[in-house]
């Protein structure tokens, strides 16, 4: 009788008032029936970003031998901090012979530790499955991810030309001591068509969003796994009026800074955010 592995589509659903960044890498452990292909067996999703789009790279695997590589694409909605994830198929894959993929939904709560700085945070629920040959069983199970800093895997990050191929030019180093950074972009002086992208330490957050009297927001998660964050803004034109400026407004706890960013075809505009402890 053939068992089943995993090939999915995914719903998390955030429990918290704020949207949250999903950015990175999350890693956990996949508990399925006795009858399942492997019992218990490690997931990764390699998770970008952008606004309110998803996509990635996922990997189900129980060792390095024994694996399924897959795209994922979905959307964010802040409203009511939901996600919906839709795997495209299966790049790669090396599993047992009599191990069959099961279409599965995840429905997954975030969770993080207390405290001004995140120590923790999990994605965790359970699953539901169809298996791909629509003959065998997939029953359900449960899973518990962690953010973590590095892959078990080559992360699959593809970055445009325009953010590896400029210089990232340093404006500000800006020294914060709370965990949650907001960052507004506008339209420096005259509204002039100019439209950026917006990175956090490589990872897309803001992509192709027109400049205005409005403002372009984003957040920048600070925990201490990692204490520095750099946000690069790539102009993705140059307006009627270049190079492409925009007035980058930061709130951090009770500081603010107010920083005026240029961008063309030979430099991006670089702020790095540097976590110090509260005395």
């Amino acid at each position: 009788m053939k068992r089943s592995f995993l090939l999915f589509s995914i719903v998390l659903f955030t429990g918290v008032a704020m949207s949250q960044d999903l950015n990175g890498i999350w890693k956990g452990r996949v508990v399925m029936a006795p009858s399942g292909c492997f019992p218990v067996y490690n997931i990764e999703l390699q998770i970008q970003m952008a606004g309110s789009k998803l996509t990635g790279i996922s990997y189900h695997f129980s060792d390095s031998l024994n694996y399924i590589r897959e795209n994922f694409e979905g959307n964010f909605n802040k409203d009511s901090n939901t996600a919906n994830l839709q795997e495209n198929g299966i790049i790669t894959f090396r599993i047992k012979e009599d191990c069959v993929p099961c279409v599965k939904t995840f429905k997954l709560t975030y969770h993080k530790g207390g405290g001004n700085v995140v120590t923790e945070e999990q994605l965790r629920g359970t699953w539901t499955g169809k298996a791909t040959d629509n003959k065998t069983i997939c029953e359900p199970g449960t899973v518990v991810l962690q953010r973590f800093e590095r892959s078990t895997f080559k992360p699959e990050l593809k970055l445009p030309a325009t953010l590896t191929k400029r210089k990232a030019e340093l404006v500000k180093e800006i020294k914060v001591d709370t965990g949650t950074i907001r960052i507004d972009f506008y339209d420096n002086g005259q509204i002039d068509g100019d439209t950026i992208s917006v990175y956090a330490n490589n990872m897309p957050v803001v992509s192709n969003k027109r400049l205005t009297g409005q403002p372009v927001s984003m957040t920048v998660r600070i925990d201490l796994k990692r204490t520095e964050q750099e946000v690069i803004m790539v102009g993705e034109n140059l307006g009627s009026i270049p190079p492409n400026t925009a007035l980058m407004i930061v709130n951090a706890g009770e500081k603010r800074y107010q920083l005026y960013l240029t961008s063309d075809e030979q430099k991006n505009a670089m702020v790095r955010f540097i976590y110090e402890k509260p005395k």
